[in-house]
Order: C-alpha cells, then structure tokens, then sequence
C-alpha cells in the first residue's frame, strides 16, 4: 500500500524540529526559502478564547508568529483599532492605524474603511453605534475575527518528526490495520484517516462492527484527530477500532494481548481529550475512568463521580478537568489531578442526558429528560439562561416537553449548538439558547413522523445527520434547514440508538440495539 504525503507537511515538520531544537536561524531560512510557514499554535481554544477576550497584547504576539492572509489582518487590526478608541488611548489607536503595515494595505486597498477609522479617531467621543454599524458590536465582530483566525492555524503535538520515524519501524510489522486510497496527513498524524475536502452524506455502508449475541454498543466516539474509533458495550469493555476495516486495533498491545480496557458496569459514555490521547468513560453504576489510549492505562478513577448512572463526559480545553451528567440530575466538574470534585451545577429536575462546554469554554449547555436546555456560568455555577422547546419553537416553562437527548456543537458555527430532543423536530439554537433554526420531518404532506433520536454533523457542518426511532438516518442541510436525504441504518425489527460523524472524513458510526455499529460512508 501507499500513502500521498504532501511535501509541504514534511517542511512543516521539519520546521517544527528546528523550532524545538532552538535552530531560529535555520528555521527562519527554510521558511524564507521554501515560503512555507508553520503556522502552529499551542491550543486553537486557547487562541480563539483569547481573541473573545479582547487580550489583544498575547494574540498580537501570537499572530506575529504566523502567516496570516492581509484580508483578515486588516480585520484584527481594524478591531484593535476601533477598541483603543473606545478606550480613549488614541496615542496607540494612531500609531496602529497610521504605522502598520495591515493598516497600510487597508488605506491602499479599502479607502473607505481606513477613512472612517480617522474619522472615528478625529472625534471627541466614542460612538458605538458609529463604529460598529448594521446592528454589529464588539461582541459579535470578535467572534467572526476568532473564528476567521482560528481556521488559519491548527495544533500539532510536539516531536512529531522523530514520533512519525519511531512509528514508520513498527509499520514495518503492521498487520494492514492502515486504510488503503487514503490521503496520508504526515504533518497533523493522521496516519489512519481518510480527509475529505468537501462534505457529502454517508449514505452508503461499507462495514460493520459485530457485537456477541445479548450485547451491544451503548456509545461510540471518534477521537479528535480520527485515528481511533472507541465502542463502550453494556458489558462493560472498552475497545478501539479500526474505522475503516471495523476491525479491532491489534496494534494496540493490550488489544492485541485481549487484555482491553474495563469498567465494572456498562459504559454509557465515551469521550476523547483534544490531543486523542486520553479517553474517558462514565458508567451505569456512576462511575468514571480516564485511560490512556496508547497503553490502555486506567490513570484516574472517580468513584463515585455520580450516585447514578454518568450520561455525558467531556473533557476541559486543557484536558486538566472532565465535565460529567447523570441521571441524578446534576452536572460535575471534577479535577483530573487531584481527582476531586470541583464544581456542581444543579436545577434540572429530571436526568441530565448529555453536557458539553461551549465556545468559548466559560459556559456548559446541558439537555435534560425534563425538557429544557440550561446554560450554566462555570465560574459560579449559576444558571444563565433555560430553554424550553416544543413543536418547533421555545415556550414558556411549565409545558410537558420532549426529552433532550443530546446536544451537537456545529463545526460550521461553533456559536450553534444542535439540539435532538425525542420528537419529530430539532433545533439548532445559539450559545444564548435563542433558536436559529428548526429541523423537522413534518410537512403538509406528511403530517405524522418518527421521533429523533441522536444528533451529529458531518466534518464541515454543513449537514446535520438525525438518527430517528424508525431505524433511518436522516440528512439537513444546515443553512437551509432542508431535508435532503434519508435511508435506512438498522436491520428489520432494530432500533438506533445513536449516530456520531468522524471529524474529517465522510463517515458516520451508527449503532443500534441488535448488537451491529454500521459504518457509513459517501
């Protein structure tokens, strides 16, 4: 078998070695030689957070690092601008405006807004509405910078060139467990996965996941990076496959010892750090284990995290802290060093089905059998903001809502959250909670439909994929809201239990309750 590997990729590594190694003069020599740049950073969260942030002095320091197209400078460098004003510091405001070069290709290349940007600095007072015309503020322009710049820089974990040549010598005894007609991502490590360039709907099954008869799948994660994909069963085993054979991973050694990871109950979640090295996993019995992938280590065990059974696990920004839900109706945050429970969020009256951090990390959503989505302060632990949704729109409290299964943050706006609760609709609503748009099966033509079951996306977003209790999986588009596609994922006489789509290539596990994970693909 073969691999395409980009030679671009193998610059970057190298640039990456001769940046770990302290070589800054060679380093700046290859870039100037080959034009290729590193354009790395530490944590794209971190970087995004910082920018939502206004911390402007580290994203400056950061963004003089990288190689970033003139267009979006203009735009950051537009915003400090305008905030500097704000801040009546206009010594700085002019200096930035009239002194750099972004604000020279702007004067050059967009006249108009350079011009308002003196006008602005000429008044005696700082007008909002002025500076942040058509409804727009400071708030909103930082979100479309973060989310501009984060798409320009990626993570890459350290010592990838001497990680990749120790991996290259055990290749050399692999059993085919790497995917053939693959694009081979050398410099981001994605060894087993397959990039797709544009979305498109997994339509078609090419294998399938097997479990022994009486037993069955209760979750399935792809890891952030793609490399793995993780099954926890009711019997309580832990395994990682090999998405594209449905194989299991016999390069693992405990895999291949059949010495695989174990809780004491079934596994009800599964959730990889952001690095796709450590997997966490919460139990029927309320308890959670953090393993490492490589070894199949158990390095934390919280027990009880919960007094009943753990729903949802994710992991912090830093991977230092895991957010957990139950059905004992509330939400943790427990610290992964010390192993010791950090935070509470209560006010649910019902189970907590499913928790996850959003954007910007400061903020928990959470989806209850009660029928709300609750937005919750991390810091105090308050409750910000409670969504009821019925019928296609929010309603007030006190309606006998739907169960809210689980929430899907949308990799084409990660300011929307899509939320499946069971019923014939879902819903795409914002970090506030406030709907943007409405999914449904209903029609004048069909004026009955199944309930949704399980939400997830393809890579980009652009469509929403809802597993339904009539064994279809069916496809939205995500800007129209449309119904594009739908077919059939569970044999005569199943039921799905859940969906998840792969973070880069166009496939999708779905798994139901006759024991079988049906990998899908376009």
């Amino acid at each position: 078998m073969s691999f395409d590997i980009e030679a671009a990729d193998v610059i970057r590594l190298i640039h990456q070695f001769l940046k770990e190694n302290n070589l800054p003069r060679t380093l700046a020599a290859l870039q100037s030689e080959t034009s290729v740049s590193l354009n790395t950073v530490d944590s794209v969260d971190t970087f995004t957070a910082d920018i939502l942030a206004g911390r402007w002095d580290v994203v400056l320091k950061t963004i003089s690092q990288l190689k970033i197209p003139q267009r979006k400078l203009v735009d950051l460098y537009e915003q400090i601008t305008l905030e500097l004003l704000e801040m009546r510091e206009l010594g700085a405001a002019r200096s930035l405006l009239r002194q750099t070069d972004p604000m020279q290709f702007c004067k050059d290349h967009y006249p108009d807004r350079y011009l308002h940007l003196e006008h602005l600095l000429s008044m005696t007072m700082f007008d909002e509405k002025e500076a942040y015309p058509h409804d727009g503020s400071k708030s909103k322009r930082r979100q479309v910078i973060a989310q501009a710049l984060a798409g320009e820089v990626s993570v890459v974990a350290p010592a990838r060139l001497l990680a990749l040549l120790g991996q290259a010598l055990k290749w050399q005894n692999s059993q085919g467990l790497l995917p053939t007609d693959t694009a081979y991502d050398m410099f981001r490590g994605a060894a087993p996965m397959a990039t797709a360039e544009e979305d498109a709907i997994p339509e078609d099954c090419y294998n399938t996941i097997k479990f022994p008869k009486k037993q069955m799948a209760e979750c399935v994660a792809f890891s952030p990076g793609g490399h793995y994909l993780a099954t926890g069963s009711m019997d309580g085993f832990i395994e990682i496959w090999n998405y594209m054979t449905g194989k299991l991973r016999k390069d693992l050694p405990y895999q291949a010892a059949d010495n695989p990871m174990l809780m004491e109950s079934a596994v009800l979640c599964l959730a990889f750090s952001r690095d796709s090295e450590t997997l966490a996993s919460g139990g029927q019995d309320g308890r959670i284990k953090v393993w490492k992938v490589a070894t199949g280590q158990c390095t934390r065990r919280l027990v009880p995290a919960h007094a009943q059974g753990v729903t949802s696990v994710a992991f912090s920004a830093d991977g230092t802290q895991l957010l957990s839900s139950s059905f004992d109706m509330t939400i943790r945050l427990h610290g992964l060093k010390s192993g010791k429970l950090v935070k509470e969020f209560r006010g649910h009256t019902s189970f907590v089905n499913h928790a996850i951090f959003l954007m910007d990390w400061t903020k928990v959503m959470s989806g209850s059998s009660d029928g709300t989505c609750k937005i919750w302060d991390v810091k105090t632990t308050e409750c910000v903001g409670t969504v009821t949704l019925h019928e296609g729109k929010a309603v007030s409290s006190g309606v006998n809502t739907p169960t809210i299964n689980n929430l899907c943050i949308s990799p084409r706006n990660l300011d929307h959250i899509v939320v499946c609760n069971k019923s014939p609709y879902a819903y795409v609503v914002d970090g506030r909670g406030k709907i943007q748009k409405t999914l449904t099966l209903l029609s004048d033509t069909r004026p009955t439909a199944p309930s949704f079951i399980h939400a997830t996306t393809t890579p980009k977003g652009e469509y929403i994929l809802l597993a339904a209790e009539d064994g279809h999986v069916y496809a939205f588009h995500s800007e129209s809201g449309k119904l594009v596609s739908g077919w059939k994922v569970c044999a005569e006489g199943a039921e799905v239990i859940g969906a998840v789509g792969h973070p880069a290539a166009n496939v999708a596990a779905v798994w139901c309750d006759d024991g079988v994970v049906g990998l899908w693909r376009q």
